[in-house]
């Protein structure tokens, strides 16, 4: 009896703490990942205006790291820079952790430059939790659904193009993001 209502009020939990999700359809396969609006409302808020206003369609995961991360959002087939809006304020310090499947925000050197590039990670990546590295680098969520696209963007063949480096030969290029009602 106990261990049934402890299970249920697990359950329940979880539904209630449910975040928002957003379906990616690429050219290699289609994952989803569930957003945490709570420990990261800048980032979740930002990442669903490129969602919502459609424009990470058509843009690629220009790099991919073995044992690392696969990072997109932010170029086209072109491989030129997309528009963004204005950077946001860096939430490295929100208790989430860089962990394998999660998703993160790109950013330069400046701690509160993130447009509109992501990554996912492929590993565990302590080095870039904000202890480990202030500010850190913003999770906001993970992959619920289709872990192994990302995998298979790393068993991909990679180039240099340019100043590139980690690009992968035949674009990974997302074709569709969906918020998911």
């Amino acid at each position: 009896m106990l261990r049934k209502a402890i299970l249920s009020l697990a359950l329940l939990s979880c539904s209630v703490f449910a975040g928002p999700k957003v379906a990616f359809e690429t050219t290699l396969g289609n994952f989803t990942v569930e957003l945490n609006q709570e420990k990261a409302p800048i980032t979740v808020s930002n990442f669903l205006k490129y969602v919502e206003d459609g424009s990470y369609e058509g843009t690629i995961f220009h790099r991919v790291i073995p044992g690392f991360m696969a990072q997109g959002g932010g170029f086209n087939q072109d491989m030129q820079m997309v528009k963004t809006y204005a950077p946001i304020k860096n939430e490295g310090n929100n208790g989430l952790s860089n962990d394998r499947a999660t998703i993160a925000m790109a950013r330069t050197n400046a701690p509160d430059s993130a447009t509109r590039q992501f990554f996912v990670n492929l590993t565990d990546n302590d080095f870039l939790n904000y202890g480990a590295r202030p500010p850190g680098y913003a999770v906001f969520g993970n992959v619920v659904e289709g872990f192994d696209v990302i995998e298979k963007m790393a068993k991909q063949p990679t180039t240099s193009f340019g100043r590139m480096q980690d690009v992968p030969e035949k674009q990974i290029v997302i074709t569709k993001a969906t918020l998911l009602k």
